[in-house]
């Protein structure tokens, strides 16, 4: 890392989602409300998919992936942005911002890679289903797991390495509410074409490589389930549903935000608030209320709870 650049900016200021306090108050309110629901949820299911034998499986241990990644994802931004909203200076200093830049990045790469073996795992089930647990071993499941985790840090660190070499001489004002990458680099003082080139790169290989490969499995498995019976495509495809539209919510605003960059403040600063807030909220939901095997664990843990304290 340049020393230059602690020297010259030691840290960033962050202009927020709003400028009035009133409404800075109401949004404090909603965000401390949507994280209390997704830490503690998200915490619940990989509790209950450790503890509870009956949901030992590739597609729950992978689903607990998911929740445990969705829980940082939110914790990422989401408590720095609650405080300032009750701070008139919303600063971040050097270290923190560029601590922002790669956890966003591990964490996005990250799911998108986990995305497309939970898919490669659906496809699996669906069109191999006599051979799913010996492909899906759990030997595999780990390895797959291990692969999204190093490819999501190998990306990040690969855009971290280029941002804290930038020179950072002068403007520091983010418009937005934490580090975003392409708003970071926006204020070194040098001709960004090459490095704005590298990152646009980097971030479209990951997802869209992602992004082809869940289109490639879903499209296998809707050929499948159409020739399959009513009972078994009925089920399969109500599944299939509740990934694909993860893979929407998460996908879309990591396009616009990282490939595809609209450069309009608003919708920048929405899409960034959908991706860390409301996604790892909806991911759990999607996935647990209809699923009948997590709401019946869900159910006997609820009620052990309540034996245990009526037994103390």
């Amino acid at each position: 890392m340049d020393e230059g650049n602690q020297s010259i900016v030691s840290e960033f200021v962050l202009l927020g989602l709003c400028h009035s306090w009133n409404m800075q108050v109401l949004l404090f309110i909603i965000f401390l409300m949507l994280y209390l629901i997704i830490v503690p949820g998200n915490i619940v299911i990989v509790t209950l998919i450790i503890t509870n034998p009956h949901l030992h499986s590739p597609m729950y241990f992978l689903l607990a992936n998911l929740s445990f990644v969705d829980m940082w994802l939110s914790s990422i931004t989401t408590p720095k942005m609650m405080t300032d909203l009750l701070r008139e200076n919303k600063t971040i200093s050097f270290g923190g911002c560029m601590s922002q830049v790669f956890l966003a990045q591990f964490i996005a790469a990250l799911e998108m890679v986990l995305l497309v073996v939970m898919a490669y795992d659906r496809y699996v089930a669906i069109c191999k289903p006599l051979h799913y647990f010996t492909i899906m071993s759990l030997q595999r499941c780990a390895g797959l797991v291990v692969a999204a985790w190093t490819i999501g840090f190998v990306h990040a660190l690969s855009q971290l390495v280029v941002i804290v070499r930038l020179p950072f001489c002068g403007p520091r004002e983010i418009d937005s509410f934490f580090c975003d990458r392409p708003l970071v680099i926006k204020l070194a003082c040098m001709d960004l074409y090459n490095v704005e080139l590298f990152m646009n790169v980097n971030c479209g290989f990951v997802a869209i490589t992602s992004f082809i490969m869940l289109l490639i499995s879903y499209t296998h498995i809707l050929i499948t389930v159409c020739k399959s019976s009513k009972t078994g495509a009925s089920k399969a495809l109500s599944t299939c549903t509740a990934h694909i539209t993860v893979v929407v919510l998460f996908f879309g605003p990591c396009i616009f935000l990282y490939v595809w960059h609209l450069s309009i403040t608003w919708m920048d600063k929405f899409l960034a608030v959908f991706y860390s807030v409301v996604t790892p909220l909806l991911n759990p939901i999607i996935y647990t209320l209809r699923n009948k095997e997590i709401k019946n664990a869900l159910k006997r843990f609820g009620s052990y709870c309540i034996d245990s304290r009526r037994n103390t």
